[in-house]
């Protein structure tokens, strides 16, 4: 029987740093294997394909690059992801490891269990579950109902259990992981890091690696070459999920702006932000036109940090056009967001 394609599981929660990650490894690969990727979005417009695609590496090409959009991989695995699954295999070479980047919002114990479904199992093995965790968002208690007291609650009783949907993702990721990535290491001192790496232990599977890094820089070898068979490992990756037959987001919801040209992205800043501070807005990432830029502008946010770069040219024949998807608790009021970020 011809060896199976490893599959790596990178997840994560919203902004944590996953696109960041595979971009470097796509940069640290060198041609030394033929990649494949799966990227999962939630909501309407991929935007995390687009960025890869914009790193304008020979790695990442756009056969390479399979997006699954408008729907959490976790819930939509028959319908979505063995398709695309046999897509990636189906290639005239196929790939020497698949890379799936889920959406923020997806459980990973879902995806892993679809890797023992006959098309997929007699081909493919999940080499590793990776975790990628913002270091700075959990500091400030992202995932609970009263962030405020986070760590110390947690330090206090590692057994508090929290009946928060956005918690919930969040445990549910660690507790699947094999490799932890503990990203954005640079915004919090080394002592919180430390508190942090503590706070997750009692989360976290016996074995599971929990490393640090910046700007989601890590060496592949460390990502890579884990053979877990995950697939055969599933008992013991528990969920708050396991006893559910259906699984859904309708916590969470998401939609697009289109603001048109921008002139000022400072301004559309300042704007995004206090959106964010006005609305239960989590995430917010896409692209900005900037008339007289060659260029166009990335726009990646989580609560009030909010990062802008740009990526790649605009292609002859390519609209010019900004669009952003906002990602938050369902209920978002999107009259006043709308008018918040136009101005």
């Amino acid at each position: 029987m011809a060896e199976k394609i490893p599959a790596t599981v990178i997840t994560g929660f919203l902004g944590a740093g996953k696109t960041s990650l595979i971009r470097h490894m796509i940069e640290q690969n060198g041609g030394n294997r033929r990649l494949a990727f799966l990227i999962n979005e939630f909501g309407d417009l991929g935007i995390d394909r687009e960025v890869l695609l914009g790193c304008g590496m020979e790695d990442c090409s756009d056969d390479d690059v399979v997006e699954l959009a408008n729907g959490c991989i976790c819930c939509t695995v028959a319908d979505d992801f063995l398709p695309a699954m046999e897509t990636i295999l189906s290639r005239g070479a196929p790939p020497d490891h698949i890379i799936i980047e889920t959406s923020g919002l997806a459980l990973p114990k879902p995806l892993v269990q679809a890797f023992n479904w006959p098309e997929v199992r007699s081909r493919v093995t999940v080499d590793g579950v990776i975790a990628v965790v913002d270091a700075a968002a959990m500091a400030e208690g992202c995932f609970t109902a009263n962030p405020a007291a986070l760590l110390a609650a947690r330090m206090a009783d590692p057994a508090l259990d929290h009946d928060d949907p956005l918690e919930e993702v969040f445990q549910d990721q660690l507790a699947c992981a094999d490799v932890i990535v503990l990203n954005k290491t640079d915004l919090v001192p080394n002592a919180v890091s430390t508190v942090l790496r503590h706070e997750m232990a009692s989360r976290i599977r016996p074995g599971t690696q929990v490393v640090r890094a910046a700007h989601a820089q890590i060496d592949p070898a460390v990502l890579l070459g884990l053979a877990a068979a995950a697939e055969d490992d599933l008992a013991s990756r528990h969920s708050h999920h396991d006893d559910e037959t259906d699984h859904d987001h309708d916590e969470f919801e998401s939609f697009v702006i289109s603001p048109g040209p921008i002139e000022d992205s400072d301004a559309l800043e300042e704007r995004l932000r206090a959106a964010a501070a006005q609305h239960n807005i989590l995430r917010v990432k896409g692209f900005l036109d900037r008339p007289g830029k060659p260029r166009r502008e990335v726009v990646q946010m989580v609560g009030p940090r909010l990062d802008r770069y740009f990526d790649r040219e605009w292609q002859p024949g390519e609209k010019r056009e900004s669009r952003l998807v906002v990602i938050g608790f369902a209920g978002l009021n999107r009259k006043a967001i709308w008018e918040t970020v136009l101005g």
